[in-house]
């Protein structure tokens, strides 16, 4: 099994259906990962741990994934130097703000790349993370380029039926 480039933690399994997004984007760019479920505060042992080791196993980008306080990020940040990219998971009482100020809201000098809360900021830090990894990966660099140009000519086609549908 080849060594995984990209972590993502969760600070729980319900944190799942929302991370699924980032297991497309990656596994789209043939991009190995790993996925754990770990806490900062049930679980910091197992944290530290995975934390620890992590750059050995080959994971040179994190993606974590909390809600409520979302103390994840920031603890996988103090504890290595590869970069952490934040993904605030809605909550049911105030949809997330709670996780995106905790996640956004880092000290000076340990920094967390902080994406959008919920499904579309798990899609985008995998797409930032394969872009991380392109910028020594030629075979992604050049994935990511086609990537944009599938979306912009999906855009103009999208523009051609809404014109015809409108009779222009």
């Amino acid at each position: 099994m080849p060594a995984p480039r990209v972590a993502i933690y969760m600070g729980s399994d319900s944190d799942l259906p929302v991370m699924e997004g980032a297991v497309e984007v990656l596994r789209r760019f043939a991009v190995e990962f790993e996925l754990e479920v770990t806490s900062a505060h049930r679980s910091p042992a197992r944290t530290h741990e995975l934390v620890r080791t992590a750059a050995g196993r080959g994971v040179r980008v994190f993606i974590v994934a909390a809600g409520g306080a979302a103390h994840l990020a920031g603890v996988v940040a103090s504890l290595s130097t590869l970069p952490v990219l934040g993904v605030p998971i809605p909550s049911s009482t105030i949809g997330g703000l709670d996780a995106l100020l905790s996640t956004v809201q880092m000290p000076p000098g340990v920094p967390v790349g902080t994406l959008a809360i919920g499904a579309g900021g798990a899609r985008n830090a995998a797409l930032l993370a394969v872009a991380i990894l392109a910028l020594g990966d030629e075979r992604l660099a050049q994935a990511l380029l086609e990537d944009r140009e599938r979306m912009a000519a999906d855009v103009s086609e999208r523009s051609r039926r809404a014109r015809a549908q409108v009779g222009l």
